[in-house]
């Protein structure tokens, strides 16, 4: 994305526990080491385990506010397919999804109230330019089941124009360091995907 062109606004929709907000950083501070003017939002959600968690992230010459409104993502990265159903409203005609193939009941199914929805990814799929990927075992073969969110930004990283080495770079100064091997790995898996 040329430095001239409007802003990208991308969701980043999941469960409290899965590292969206991790994603969020690395995602903000790529764009602001190409020289974006960047804003970053946790809008809802709880983030502790089990909650739905949104976090807005808008790059470009200028934004003016982290919100994304209905209809106004160009990309919305889902951690989980019932979070990525909740969200496609916000996608815009011609936006892209990407979805991890992950299912996390939610109480209601935990608790019997409610069936955990059929075929969510062929839905998906029907209604948006959708990629489905099965970030958990990319994590896995990562090293680190928890290292899904990185997978998840590495198939994101090859959707943009921003170099391959920015994005090295911003792992490098988001994730902690104890945990930035396995996490370098899962980016390369995921934008190998």
């Amino acid at each position: 994305m040329a430095k001239n062109d409007t802003s990208k606004n991308i969701m980043i929709v999941g469960v409290g526990g899965q590292g969206t907000l991790l994603a969020s950083r690395i995602l903000g501070n790529v764009a602001i080491g190409e020289g974006y003017d960047v804003k970053v939002s946790e809008v809802h959600g709880m983030s502790q385990r089990g909650g739905s968690v949104v976090t807005y992230v808008k790059y470009g010459e200028k934004v003016y506010s982290p919100i994304i409104d209905k209809g106004g993502a160009d990309i919305i990265l889902a951690f989980e397919l019932l979070e990525a159903e909740r969200s496609i409203p916000f996608l815009k005609k011609g936006g892209k999804l990407i979805v991890n193939s992950q299912k996390i009941d939610p109480m209601p199914v935990i608790t019997g109230a409610a069936e955990y929805p059929a075929d969510i990814d062929k839905k998906l799929s029907a209604v948006a330019d959708t990629t489905v990927v099965d970030a958990l075992s990319a994590a896995k073969e990562a090293g680190n089941i928890k290292s899904v969110n990185v997978v998840l930004i590495g198939v994101l990283a090859k959707t943009t124009e921003i170099p391959y080495e920015k994005w090295i770079e911003a792992l490098k100064t988001t994730v902690p360091a104890k945990f930035l091997d396995v996490n370098l790995k899962a980016f390369d898996i995921g934008y190998n995907l």
